[in-house]
């Protein structure tokens, strides 16, 4: 479609979920077309973090941050300038804006939000609502990383279900470089001192991701383990975000009695994650909500088993590959690890099924979707909105 002209906001680049989406969609649309003109609006050192692309992708700097009223004016001048039929907004925001062409808008989750509006009780929380659905409704197509997301985004905000596309995450490529090398566990165990076997968790630290119980499912689990003689020297590595602004679970560690057994990495570099993904015995992503979750995907594309959720969009990312549990449960969740700690069978056929469960998500087939949408949206000028995007 080389008469359209498409432009994608990579404001928020170096945010952990949104940061990964942007990435990946940007370069396999570089993969899949080389002909209709991309101008990818954000800081030029955000350019830097997608690496080489075809020429029919432009760079626009913006200088200034993106919530503010300088950087809302700012974005909207250079669309007008650039005449485009069509901007994809890969984020959900709350404040309705008047984009001078149609936008199309990924909701990843409803989380922030509806915290949010629990947070502002009364007028404000009723007034973020409202100005959610206008955003919402001015939308000429919504993309829903899970199907669970959609539902959320149809429930709370009366949304009709043809106007959300269901297009799944998948999992960056760089984990898709085979096993661990013996080099590479020499690299952990020398830089990070990882000499034993390890049960991991990996992504953000926040509440709703349930990492206070899952400590205590871990303490509960060496206890068991003792009992049997297993595994005397087993760990839990967490890594993610600075535990400067999480002191609960510090005080969970030690109220559990596990300080010499649990170990916080802080963030990693993809590079050496997958290693730690590749090497540990168990991956434990007990979250209370997930609008996709992407890590425990990751962990079965490198054959590790994983106990997850059985909440959320989690069952319908995992399907049949993973152990599902109750993530308010302590004691199911040690129960889960323990089981597939020693059971050498059950490991072997998460093995396998991760696998298979891992390749059923790929950013072409989700990108090819979102380019569909696209070539519709743009050629339809964005009539299918209920509502205009100036609301």
């Amino acid at each position: 479609m080389p008469s359209v002209k498409i432009a994608i906001d990579i404001r928020r680049m170096s945010e952990f979920g949104v940061g990964t989406y942007i990435r990946n969609v940007v370069r396999t649309l570089g993969r899949l077309d080389p002909e209709t003109p991309y101008f990818l609006i954000g800081p030029p050192q955000k350019m830097e973090e997608i690496g080489a692309l075809p020429p029919n992708f432009q760079p626009v700097p913006l200088l200034f941050p993106e919530r503010s009223l300088k950087g809302f004016l700012e974005f909207r001048e250079a669309l007008e300038k650039l005449d485009c039929n069509l901007v994809h907004i890969p984020n959900l925001f709350s404040v309705p804006r008047a984009l001078p062409c149609p936008y199309v808008m990924t909701v990843h989750d409803m989380l922030d939000h509806m915290a949010r509006a629990r947070q502002q009780a009364g007028f404000w929380g009723a007034w973020h609502l409202h100005m959610t659905k206008r955003v919402l409704r001015g939308a000429a197509r919504i993309f829903a990383v899970s199907n669970f997301t959609r539902t959320e985004i149809e429930k709370h905000f009366d949304i009709p279900s043809h106007r959300i596309e269901v297009v799944y995450n998948a999992i960056d490529e760089r984990f898709l470089r085979g096993h661990a090398t013996a080099a590479d566990r020499d690299l952990i165990a020398q830089r990070y001192q990882v000499t034993y076997p390890f049960l991991l968790y990996a992504g953000r630290i926040s509440p709703h991701k349930n990492v206070v119980r899952m400590i205590e499912a871990f303490s509960a689990l060496k206890t068991e383990l003792e009992k049997d003689q297993l595994y005397p020297d087993l760990k839990l590595i967490i890594i993610g975000d600075d535990l400067s602004g999480n002191p609960d679970l510090r005080r969970t560690v030690v109220r559990s009695c596990v300080q010499n057994d649990v170990r916080f990495l802080g963030f990693i570099p993809i590079e050496v994650l997958r290693i730690f993904y590749d090497c540990a015995k168990i991956f434990v992503f007990p979250s209370l909500y997930e609008g996709f979750g992407l890590p425990p995907l990751e962990a079965m594309a490198h054959g590790t088993p994983v106990v997850t959720s059985n909440v959320s969009s989690l069952p319908e990312v995992v399907g049949g590959a993973a152990v599902l549990v109750n993530p308010e449960n302590v004691f199911e969740i040690m129960r889960a690890l323990h089981r597939v700690l020693t059971d050498k069978a059950l490991r072997d056929r998460m093995q396998e099924r991760g696998y298979q469960q891992a390749t059923k998500f790929s950013w072409e087939t989700s990108v090819r979707r979102v380019l569909d949408v696209y070539r519709q949206v743009a050629g339809d000028g964005g009539r299918e909105r209920t509502q205009p995007a100036a609301d």
